[in-house]
């Protein structure tokens, strides 16, 4: 499903390069989950980006669902990600003059052409997994209206919305009291079991780190140990 080879990712710093990912190798199977922890500045970020293409390696190659993404051009990655990809952000990235509903709607109407792309299908799919995240009474509040907590929720929404083949998120428990973050949780779990949805997690939390299938473990920028949990 996505395999990562020899990934390197360097950025100038002060005029001197500053390497951040080193010789990375992955393979990560389709309907896994994955848990990536570490360190902060152990480069996990960063790795998610170049998984999901957001960006590309200085050196090495990403191939995701059997299409190496250095050589698609930027537009081609987007719409694979619009195809194929839910994506949560650390920083929410939610678009400021649509209400909660609408931003959740975004990935749904990417999906143009599909059964669920417009009408009461996709409102009805938005509108119930706001309610599943605790935001039914806020669907028509702006993010300027929402704490940080419910930006983040409004964001996993939204990146469960078009039922991704594949979901990548950074820290999704990052910005949530205990009772939203087991909530959460169980939301990924269920994704990842009932709709066969591949879990791919940057994250700090143990107790979600616990549910997945696999943790790999960075330290300065390397992969320093994988662990199968189904093995023990």
């Amino acid at each position: 499903m996505i395999i990562a080879r020899a990934l390197e990712q360097t950025y100038t710093s002060g005029g001197r390069p500053l390497t951040v990912l080193k010789d990375i190798n992955l393979e990560i199977e389709a309907q896994s989950a994955v848990a990536i922890v570490g360190p902060s500045g152990s480069g996990k970020t960063t790795l998610l980006g170049l998984l999901a293409g957001l960006d590309l390696p200085s050196a090495g190659s990403v191939t995701l669902d059997g299409q190496n993404l250095g050589e698609l051009s930027e537009d081609e990655r987007a719409a694979l990600r619009a195809e194929k990809l839910g994506f949560v952000f650390q920083s929410f990235q939610l678009i400021p003059t649509l209400t909660a509903l609408e931003n959740v709607l975004v990935p749904i109407e990417l999906q143009a052409g599909t059964a669920t792309a417009n009408g009461a299908d996709a409102d009805g799919r938005a509108r119930d997994l706001l309610a599943r995240v605790g935001l039914g009474d806020r669907e028509h509040h702006y993010p300027a209206q929402l704490s940080g907590g419910e930006q983040q929720r409004v964001g996993l929404a939204r990146a469960f919305a078009n039922r991704p083949k594949i979901l990548m998120a950074d820290e999704p428990t990052g910005n949530l009291d205990a009772d939203t973050g087991h909530t959460v949780i169980d939301l990924l779990v269920n994704l990842n079991q009932e709709e066969g949805t591949t879990l791919v997690l940057v994250t700090h939390d143990t107790e979600l780190a616990s549910k997945a299938h696999r943790i790999v473990r960075l330290s300065g920028g390397r992969v320093v140990s994988d662990e199968d949990l189904a093995l023990g």
